[in-house]
């Protein structure tokens, strides 16, 4: 198992319906991912990955906003995904190996620091109900940063009425990953401890 099989997850597959809602205005949409994204601090989650032939993977997701974020796989898959608040690190203990690059340079960006990204760079794929938005997030000035398009649906109890269902990553090559949320929670207790990682590469010692 090595970074190229996985590395597509940093990227999202954008949802598109037959036709656009009209009972809600655009701006009102978008608002209400505003809220709910403003208003979640923390959030869990089980997920489920499928690559662009079909293959799928699972794993615990751990999200700590801003900046935080863990995707711990399933045990037969030797692979971390994790954010410390300054940089992006994919760890392959299989064949210990690490790769790390700014938060700002993925996707991942609009999820871990949704703020700035969604004001600038968002804008709303059409959906058939108003029970489900779509929101796109990309820069057009940085193309080899990847799309990411984020689901919500939905949920009265859920922070701003809205529950992210997923995403779809999409990178500078058109390789597509989704990513399928299960068991989401928000906004309880995360301490930064958990997303920590222990590194696979032997020590080297001086001589």
């Amino acid at each position: 198992m090595t970074f190229r099989n996985y590395v597509l997850m940093l990227a999202p597959v954008a949802l598109i319906a037959a036709a656009p809602s009209t009972a809600q205005s655009q701006a009102d949409r978008m608002a209400r991912v505003t809220t709910h994204m403003k208003t979640v601090g923390t959030m869990t989650a089980t997920f489920t990955q499928t690559d662009r032939n079909g293959g799928a993977v699972t794993g615990k997701l751990l999200l700590k906003r801003p900046g935080h974020v863990r995707f711990e796989y399933q045990k037969d898959v030797p692979l971390l995904i994790v954010a410390d608040g300054r940089a992006l690190t994919m760890v392959d203990y299989e064949v210990k190996q690490v790769q790390r690059w700014p938060i700002r340079n993925s996707p991942l960006a609009a999820l871990l620091d949704p703020g700035k990204d969604l004001a600038r760079f968002g804008k709303l794929v059409p959906t058939s109900t108003d029970d489900v938005i779509s929101v796109e997030v990309r820069d057009p000035k940085r193309p080899e940063y990847g799309t990411i398009t984020m689901i919500f649906v939905n949920k009265p109890s859920a922070p701003g009425g809205l529950t992210l269902t997923g995403w779809v990553a999409l990178d500078s090559k058109n390789n597509r990953t989704s990513i399928r949320l299960s068991n989401v929670s928000y906004n309880g207790a995360i301490a930064d401890s958990a997303f920590s990682w222990k590194d696979p590469r032997p020590v080297r010692r001086k001589s």
